[in-house]
């Protein structure tokens, strides 16, 4: 339930973005502080201003720029994946216990709900706190996003040979190579969520529609867009490699030699056979 709500918080937070970035227009950052919306004014300022000084430093580059401002809001936030991460480990442990309680309480579920609450409570575990470090995540990220898209000064900077306010569909062949980065990245980073915590049916397809997804709208929405999403694919990789892969039980385990079938059995098992036809 609680990987459902995650997967659909994803889609709702690609679904905002989508709908809000057709009908937004590009801005510099002083107007911003200006604006009479509440959150550029208040809360997109402020990340545009820091794209703006991560700029000059490096020479005007919004691409490092970008880039710098992904890592450290990312860095900012790992915390709560962390905890989410114990949060889940936690939930996995506790799935034999609560499979019996199900089986035992099937006709009775306000019973196997008190149960439930009762296990949780022991363990001193919250079924919600997964969704939690997403509900926070999400008017960071929607933020983070809205600066790059609004940022008048960013659309007319040119990085890597890419002019960042052309989105791929307009822009020469090259262009296209954002958006195939984009969808390769996310499904790496699905397919490494979908290892850890293996997802079957509508889930999975779900995960699986994520890159089909995120390569659909590069190619529509200006290329510092999707360079973002490279950028914070690119970190969440990193970190779930770290997270799941590094702390895995079975990481660096070699298979155990004794038991391979039929080689290393005892050879006395025959002997006794042969002795007792005798």
């Amino acid at each position: 339930m609680r990987k459902r709500w995650i997967a659909i918080g994803s889609l709702a937070m690609i679904a905002l973005l989508a709908g809000c970035s057709p009908v937004t227009n590009a801005v510099t950052t002083p107007e911003m502080a200006n604006s009479g919306s509440w959150w550029t004014r208040n809360v997109v300022y402020w990340f545009s201003l820091m794209l703006d000084t991560f700029a000059e430093w490096f020479n005007g580059s919004y691409g490092i720029a970008i880039l710098l401002l992904t890592i450290i809001v990312r860095t900012l936030i790992l915390p709560l994946m962390i905890k989410q991460y114990n949060n889940t480990k936690a939930m996995q442990k506790l799935q034999p216990e609560m499979i019996k309680i199900r089986e035992k309480y099937k006709d009775d579920p306000r019973k196997q709900q008190e149960e439930m609450m009762k296990l949780y409570q022991t363990h001193q575990v919250n079924p919600l706190a997964g969704c939690l470090p997403l509900l926070i995540q999400m008017p960071i990220f929607i933020a983070l996003y809205n600066s790059i898209y609004m940022n008048a000064a960013i659309r007319d900077h040119t990085f890597l040979g890419l002019q960042l306010g052309v989105a791929p569909s307009e822009g020469a062949w090259y262009y296209y190579i954002i958006p195939i980065i984009a969808a390769i990245t996310t499904f790496i980073q699905s397919k490494m969520m979908m290892a850890q915590q293996p997802a079957v049916g509508p889930m999975k397809a779900m995960l699986l529609i994520f890159p089909v997804l995120i390569f659909v709208m590069a190619i529509n929405f200006a290329v510092a867009l999707p360079l973002y999403w490279i950028y914070s694919n690119i970190y969440t990789i990193i970190q779930n490699y770290f997270m799941y892969v590094r702390r895995s039980p079975n990481a660096g385990r070699k298979p155990d030699p004794s038991k391979k079938s039929g080689k290393d059995q005892p050879r006395g098992g025959k002997g006794k056979k042969g002795a007792h036809a005798k």
